[in-house]
């Protein structure tokens, strides 16, 4: 279970616009955040559910969370990694390279690819359960990145221990205590769990992702995971299996996640077959199509698309926002961009009180010209 101490007002450029109200704040404990906290480091362990990019290698959530992972317990952590066949081989490759990793436990089973927490979360509980350690446990930290893959993984894991949750966390105060955005990040609170192990989400736009080691940096060591309940190195058959998979065409194009240029569209965008405009200026910028729910939900674009409290959040280098709002909503999945870009017909729209530019017009008419200029503008930088 967690406890929260106090809550403090997201001072965000909507706010200050005013869009979002006079922020909020709550006190709701003056206990000290961080006693101990020195005292106790030693004594933990972490562990980091990693996960695997779209592309291969290790996913820029799970570099997030071995930081995070490692700022709660300062000490190296463990890196497990599940799933079968080539793509888990590079990922291991990949991961025994990353700094803050101690060692690297692999799960390498059939019915662990394509993940579900239904047969990922007993091979975490085997690891973290009442073994050698601390605390009467292995681990004392559970951490993951909040993607789709940790938010359906780690709160049946954390069901499964008997113990709470904190999630989507921004930043860590102490072993035990973490901050965590509510009300849409209008306020940030301060948590402290008091289980013994703490299972843990990680905003990966929040931490810097591990880097790689250096060229003469050792490799971590790895080690094989048996599998609860297999017989002669096959698994039992889960109860839970996928039927089928359609997976969206990425076109080349980064992950929404890790691109430094994000082009987002709404509800202003009026069709799905209109996405192509923003989809022509995301490829000449190098960068990814996101999406407001207004469009996932009117069927524009699938919904790994949408960007804001309910979809992913982002915090690119600049973030083009065509033809929406600004509703708080999804504001929330990308307010933490370095500069946000605007275009829209109405001046008062929303979206223009927290941009850092701005332009008034019809995107149809703007949103072209903008891909001829960073067509040109590439064309220019390959010639040279």
């Amino acid at each position: 279970m967690w406890r929260s101490l106090s809550a403090a007002a997201g001072l965000r450029r909507a706010a200050a616009a005013g869009l979002l109200g006079a922020p909020s704040r709550r006190h709701l404990s003056a206990t000290p955040i961080a006693a101990a906290a020195a005292a106790a480091a030693a004594t933990h362990r972490a562990l980091v559910v990693g996960e695997a990019s779209p592309a291969g290698g290790v996913s820029l959530a799970t570099r997030a969370a071995v930081t995070a992972a490692h700022e709660f317990t300062t000490a190296p952590v463990s890196l497990l990694l599940t799933g079968n066949g080539e793509k888990l081989a590079s990922t291991v490759a990949e991961a025994v390279r990353l700094e803050h990793v101690a060692d690297v436990l692999i799960a390498d089973d059939p019915s662990l690819s394509p993940a579900l927490a239904e047969t990922v979360s007993p091979v975490i509980a085997g690891l973290v359960g009442p073994a050698a350690g601390v605390d009467g446990g292995a681990y004392t930290h559970v951490v993951a990145g909040a993607s789709s893959f940790g938010k359906n993984v780690l709160p049946r894991l954390a069901g499964a221990l008997g113990v709470g949750a904190l999630t989507d966390i921004t930043a860590v105060v102490s072993a035990d205590t973490a901050v965590r955005p509510i009300y849409a990040g209008n306020v940030l609170a301060t948590v402290r769990a008091t289980d013994d192990v703490k299972v843990v989400t990680v905003r990966a736009t929040a931490f810097a992702p591990a880097p790689d080691r250096g060229a003469d940096g050792d490799a971590a060591p790895t080690t094989s995971v048996p599998i609860d309940g297999a017989a002669d190195g096959a698994a039992p058959p889960p109860a839970v299996r996928v039927v089928s998979e359609e997976l969206t065409g990425g076109g080349g194009r980064p992950e929404l996640a890790a691109a430094k240029v994000v082009v987002s569209g709404g509800r202003g965008l009026k069709s799905g077959a209109n996405f192509a405009l923003l989809t022509e200026l995301a490829d000449a910028l190098g960068g990814a199509v996101g999406a407001t729910r207004a469009a996932v939900d009117a069927g524009f674009v699938p919904n790994d698309l949408q960007v804001g409290q309910t979809g992913k959040v982002v915090a690119p280098d600049v973030y083009i926002a065509v033809g929406l709002s600004g509703a708080i909503q999804h504001l929330a999945g990308m307010k933490d961009s370095k500069a946000i870009v605007a275009v829209n017909k109405d001046p008062e729209a929303p979206i223009f009180s927290v941009a850092d530019y701005g332009v008034v017009a019809d995107l149809f008419d703007v949103v072209p010209k903008m891909t001829a200029a960073a067509k040109a503008t590439k064309a220019a930088k390959e010639a040279a």
